[in-house]
């Protein structure tokens, strides 16, 4: 796994919870965390208390691989914040594992972006907060 360096000033970022803290403490460590339901074995994301399969409680954490595809995508010309530097590709990424996270693809031209690209997870270091992003991979 890699880290991307960032200027993080002003840039709105996610606030860890008691319940998301593994995921971000994870990707501080270069690890990609995500939740696994013991009974059925299906994977959870965004972080919850109970698997919702199956409701069975709790669920474990578990590193996943962080390769993937993109599943969908859309290319940000307007800024929601004016840290984010237009454009920019927002996407839904399909893991290995079976679980879909969105996130950012970073390091290419957002034009040549296509769905079903393969790509694998960075990291990028904002200081209090450590963000999984994907590039794309040959």
């Amino acid at each position: 796994m890699s880290y991307v360096s960032a200027p993080a000033e002003g840039r709105p970022l996610p606030v860890p919870t008691e319940l998301s803290a593994p995921h971000w403490d994870g990707a501080r460590e270069g690890r990609l965390m995500v939740q696994q339901c013991p009974v059925c074995e299906a994977y959870v994301f965004i972080p919850r208390r109970a698997c919702p399969q199956c409701l069975a409680e709790p669920l474990e954490w578990v590193e996943s691989s962080g390769k993937g595809t993109i599943y969908s995508y859309t290319i940000i010309h307007r800024p929601p914040h004016p840290a984010f530097e237009p454009p920019f590709c927002a996407a839904i990424i399909a893991l290995e594992e079976g679980w879909h996270m969105l996130s950012n693809v970073v390091g290419t031209d957002p034009a040549t972006i296509a769905v079903g690209q393969a790509v694998a997870v960075e990291f990028l270091d904002c200081g209090e907060v450590t963000l999984p992003v994907f590039r794309r991979v040959n």
